[in-house]
Order: structure tokens, then C-alpha cells, then sequence
């Protein structure tokens, strides 16, 4: 084709072809449209607060102080070479219930962990204080109904973003020993300015009050933090917001290759890092890469 001569320079130059998505970006797409479609089928089943177990009965004769009573037939040992596992309570994102959580659930429950509870809060709370202060009641409930001083609290998204609240600004860290979170955004997120009517939503947004607050100096902060970010993460704007960065807290920022921020709670790979990191005060592994987990 002739280009006419009178035509500016740049006008001549061949139009570029855009830039095509990564092979891994596609797979990650494809592997967050598949979480999802099982979330939604799934989402039904968590609309209501779990139904917690009624204690194990007691043997013949109560087990004198200092012992430790035999477990009734059928109930998942402690690990072996150390105490049991204190409880882990599991929570959930924005706009989501406990059922995001069936997979991460079931695999802590194979690997010997008694005591898991999820919480349910509404998608109606608009202010993060006021589900921290939730978590705070419910925490306080778990460890008098079974006798443990300590949990471990696993939140994904918005949930991740609760905890660390309730732990580094209501004192929550007297009752959590391990904090990980899955695509958390502590650094704030540039969320969809529709979702932004939310007032929630607006709490998540970089320099929002609630993200100011917690970079406040935290002096003696005694939880151990563990945050899982995806380069790949499309709700974390930009991704890297997922990390903690704070110079009195212990964390640690682990890298997840390979999948966006749906999978996380769902993938077997970050299940398996996650078990890691609440099993021991050993560092987790800096990257997770997930390609070709089972």
C-alpha cells in the first residue's frame, strides 16, 4: 500500500501489536475461573455458622491433674514428639463465608489439626474495627471452650487484613501466636472505584485510616506474621501490597508463583506452606512455585 508522503512520520510506522498475556498469566486465569465456578456452587453451604462438635466425653475417671486424658476412638492423634496443635480459627474475604475454606480445612484436618473454626461475618460489616472486635469475642470464646491460651489464625484477603488489626492494634497478639494471611492487603489495594461504595471497601484503598493505623509503631508485638503474596494477583493492586513491610513486627513475606488471588486458600501447594508455617517457628520458604502441585 502507498503511504502518502505528507503524512507525519509517525503516522507511516506499521500500528503495534499488543502485547500477548504470559502462558503462565493464562493458566492462572484459567485456574482462578475453575476455583471460582467450584466457589460458587460451594458458596450455599457456608451461608450459616458452623455447628461446633460438642466436647469428647470423658472416660470412666477423670485423668488426674497434669495428665493428659486418652482421646476417644476415631479422634486425630497430635502430632507425633510434641503438644497438640492450638486451635485455628479460619477467615474468610469480603463478600465471602467459610466455604472458601473447605479445601485448606480438610487438609489440615488429614495432618493431624483437632481444632479448626471458621467465622462467619457479615457482608453488611462496614468497618474493619468492628469485625476485629468480632474476632476478638470469638477468639476469647474458643480458648475457654477448649482450655487453650493461644490460636492460629489463617485469613484470607480482607479476613488476613482483620486479623492483623485485631492482633496489632486490640491486643490480639496476648492470644495469637501465628498470623498467616493470603493475599492481604496491607499495603491498601486499588480496588474497582464501583466497589469502592462500599464502606469497607474504602478501608482496604492505599492510605485509608484503617492501613495508617497499622503502620504505627507496634513495639513488642508478640505474633509471629506470615503473609502469601501472588505476583499474579489481580484483587491486590498492586501485588506487592500483600506483603507486610514493618520494622517491629516478626513477619515473614513468602512469594506464590503461578496463581491469582482466588486460588490461594484452594491451592494444595500454599495448603502445604501453610501447614508448614503453623507447625514450627521455622522461616517458610521464600517462593512457592505451584506448577505441577497436586
Amino acid at each position: 500500500m502507498e503511504v502518502l508522503p505528507f503524512l507525519p512520520p509517525l503516522l507511516r510506522l506499521p500500528c503495534p501489536r499488543p502485547a500477548r498475556p504470559s502462558v503462565s498469566l493464562l493458566k492462572a486465569t484459567a485456574l482462578e475461573l475453575v476455583v471460582l465456578t467450584g466457589h460458587v456452587l460451594l458458596y450455599p453451604t457456608g451461608i450459616t455458622g458452623e455447628r461446633r462438635a460438642a466436647p469428647p466425653p470423658l472416660g470412666p475417671r477423670t485423668a488426674p491433674s497434669g495428665a493428659t486424658p486418652t482421646a476417644p476412638a476415631g479422634t486425630p492423634a497430635p502430632p507425633a514428639g510434641g503438644d497438640e496443635h492450638p486451635p485455628v480459627v479460619l477467615l474468610h474475604g469480603f463478600i465471602d463465608n467459610r466455604s472458601v475454606f473447605v479445601l485448606l480445612r480438610r487438609s489440615l484436618a488429614r495432618h493431624g489439626w483437632r481444632h479448626l473454626e471458621s467465622l462467619n461475618y457479615s457482608p453488611l460489616t462496614c468497618d474493619i474495627r468492628t469485625a476485629a472486635e468480632l474476632l476478638a469475642r470469638h477468639v476469647e470464646e474458643i480458648c475457654a471452650r477448649t482450655g487453650h491460651h493461644e490460636v492460629d489464625i489463617v485469613g484470607h484477603s480482607l479476613g488476613g487484613l482483620i486479623a492483623r488489626y485485631y492482633v496489632q492494634r486490640l491486643g490480639g497478639d496476648q492470644r495469637v501466636r501465628t498470623l498467616v494471611t493470603l493475599g492481604a492487603p496491607h499495603g491498601g489495594t486499588a480496588v474497582a472505584p464501583l466497589a469502592s461504595a462500599h464502606p469497607i471497601v474504602r478501608q482496604m484503598r492505599t492510605g485509608s485510616a484503617p492501613i495508617e493505623e497499622l503502620r504505627r509503631p507496634a513495639p513488642g508485638c508478640r505474633t509471629r506474621f506470615v503473609s502469601f503474596w501472588s505476583e499474579l494477583d489481580r484483587v491486590i493492586v498492586p501485588a506487592e501490597a500483600a506483603r507486610i513491610d514493618h520494622p517491629d513486627l516478626n513477619a515473614q513475606n513468602v512469594r506464590v508463583t503461578g496463581i491469582g488471588h482466588l486460588a490461594l486458600p484452594a491451592h494444595p501447594a500454599v495448603a502445604a506452606a501453610v501447614r508448614q508455617a503453623l507447625e514450627s517457628c521455622e522461616p517458610a520458604p521464600e517462593t512457592i512455585g505451584t506448577a505441577g502441585a497436586a
